[in-house]
C-alpha cells in the first residue's frame, strides 16, 4: 500500500504498523505524527496515511526541505521558484515580512538591502527580536531566513539604496520589491528601476498606515511592469501610526504578487486568459540568463 512518509510517497507492506515503520525508516525518531496528530500508539497503517517522523534536535537537510516544498507546491512550480532571484529594497515593516514569506515559499535567491539597524520601536511591526536590537537589519534578517530555509541563497547589503547603486546591487534580480518608508525614496527607486530594467517587474507599496479595514489593501497595476499594493492613500504622516496586522496584509500582497509573477500568473486576477510570461524567461536575453548559483547569490 502507498502512504506519505515525511512528504515522500512510499509503498510499504500491508498490515505494517507505525512503530515497525519507524524502526525500519527512521530508527532515531522520537516523535511520530500520524495524519496531523502526534501519537505514541503502535497503530496499524492504512493506505493514504500521512506519516511524519521527527528526530528532536535534528535540523532537516536542504534536500529534505526542498522535497517538502515540492510535495506541497508540485515539482514544476517549485522548480520555477527555486531558480528565481528576488531583490528587496528595505527590510523594515514591509520588507521583513516579504522576505520571510518568500523564503517560506521556496524562492531560490534573495537579495536584501537596508542601511538601518534594529531599534526597539521596530519590534512593533517588523520581524525582529529583542536580542537583535543594534544589529544591522540585513544581518538580523539573514539569521532568521537561514533558520527558515537553510538552502536559500542570500546576499545582504548594509547600505542605503539609491539611483546610483541600485543597478549594481540588484542586477541579478528577476523582480524588485520596493519596501521603503519615504515617498521620495520610493519615487527615485521606481523611476530608476523601470528605466534601467523595463522588462523586469517592480512590486511597490503605497498606503499601508493606520487601522483601516484590511480589505482596503489591494494590488493594482498603474502601468507597464509596476504593481502597487496598499490603499493608495493612508500615509503615516496623515494617520500617525503603523499597525503590524495591516502592514502585514500589504506585505503579503507584495509577496504573493511576486510569486504569481514568477509563475507567469497575473497578480490581479485569476482569469485563465491572463496567463503571463514569467520574468525569469521574458525579461532576460539569452546572453543575460540568470543562474542561481553560489557565486551570484552568496550561497
Amino acid at each position: 500500500m502507498r502512504i506519505s512518509i515525511n512528504e515522500q510517497l512510499h509503498d510499504i507492506p500491508a498490515e505494517m504498523t507505525l512503530d515497525q515503520l519507524r524502526r525500519h525508516k527512521y530508527p532515531g525518531a522520537d516523535i511520530c505524527v500520524l495524519n496531523g496528530a502526534e501519537t505514541k500508539a503502535n497503530t496499524p497503517l492504512q493506505s493514504g496515511d500521512r506519516v511524519v517522523f521527527i528526530c528532536s534536535g535534528h535540523t532537516p537537510s536542504t534536500e529534505e526541505f526542498n522535497a517538502m516544498l515540492k510535495a506541497r507546491h508540485g515539482v514544476e512550480v517549485q522548480q520555477t521558484l527555486e531558480r528565481s532571484c528576488v531583490a528587496i529594497a528595505g527590510v523594515g515593516g514591509l520588507g521583513s515580512n516579504v522576505a520571510i514569506a518568500l523564503a517560506r515559499a521556496g524562492i531560490g535567491c534573495l537579495i536584501i538591502a537596508d542601511q538601518d539597524v534594529v531599534e526597539l520601536s521596530n519590534l512593533q511591526r517588523q520581524q525582529y527580536f529583542l536580542d537583535q536590537i543594534g544589529c544591522p537589519k540585513v544581518t538580523a534578517m539573514a539569521t532568521t531566513l537561514k533558520r527558515i530555509n537553510p538552502g536559500l541563497h542570500l546576499t545582504t547589503h548594509h547600505t542605503r539604496v539609491d539611483s546610483h547603486n541600485l543597478t549594481e546591487l540588484f542586477a541579478s534580480a528577476h523582480i524588485l520589491v520596493e519596501a521603503f518608508d519615504h515617498a521620495s525614496a520610493k519615487a527615485e527607486l521606481t523611476q530608476t528601476w523601470l528605466q534601467t530594467f523595463p522588462e523586469r517587474p517592480l512590486v511597490a507599496a503605497s498606503g499601508v498606515a493606520g487601522f483601516g479595514a484590511a480589505n482596503s489593501i489591494i494590488t493594482q497595476r498603474p502601468f507597464a511592469r509596476l504593481y502597487v499594493c496598499g490603499d493608495g492613500a493612508s500615509a503615516v504622516e496623515a494617520v500617525g501610526s503603523l499597525c503590524a496586522s495591516r502592514v502585514g496584509v500589504a506585505a503579503s500582497h507584495q509577496a504573493h504578487a511576486v510569486v504569481r509573477l514568477l509563475l507567469g500568473l497575473d497578480p490581479l486576477t485569476d482569469t485563465p486568459t491572463t496567463k503571463h510570461n514569467s520574468p525569469i524567461d521574458k525579461t532576460l536575453s539569452n546572453t543575460e540568463k540568470i543562474d542561481i548559483d553560489k557565486k551570484q547569490c552568496g550561497g
